[in-house]
């Protein structure tokens, strides 16, 4: 008797991998060998750039608000230090849209800290 393979499955997870790999350059989007390794690799930087885009969203959110700060004759940390005194709870994504698109608004911010 011979042996049986499940075609239809393996044809489906090929095909899924295939069409992940889709947009990329010569055999890296057809050849399946090379398409998987692409694939994985491609799964690997996103799964860890998930976690970066949290960081480096948190650093725009500090320099913008450190050169609004400064425009107005205080530092990143003093106007930190001042705000959680103050109790003010509005966080670094909210100072920082304040900032950039709200002027008026992150002023009397800093007013009401100095």
């Amino acid at each position: 008797m011979p042996r049986s393979v499940n075609a239809v499955a393996s044809r489906a997870r090929r095909k899924k991998v295939l069409k992940l790999a889709k947009g990329n350059f010569l055999a890296r989007r057809n050849v399946w060998t090379v398409a998987k390794n692409t694939v994985e690799k491609g799964l690997t930087y996103a799964y860890r750039d998930r976690k970066n885009k949290k960081r480096e969203f948190r650093a725009l959110w500090i320099q913008r608000i450190n050169a609004a700060a400064r425009m107005h004759g205080m530092t990143y940390s003093e106007f930190m230090g001042k705000i959680n005194k103050k109790g003010i709870e509005l966080n670094r994504k909210v100072l920082a849209d304040l900032a950039m698109n709200h002027p008026q608004a992150f002023v009397k911010i800093v007013e009401s800290v100095k």
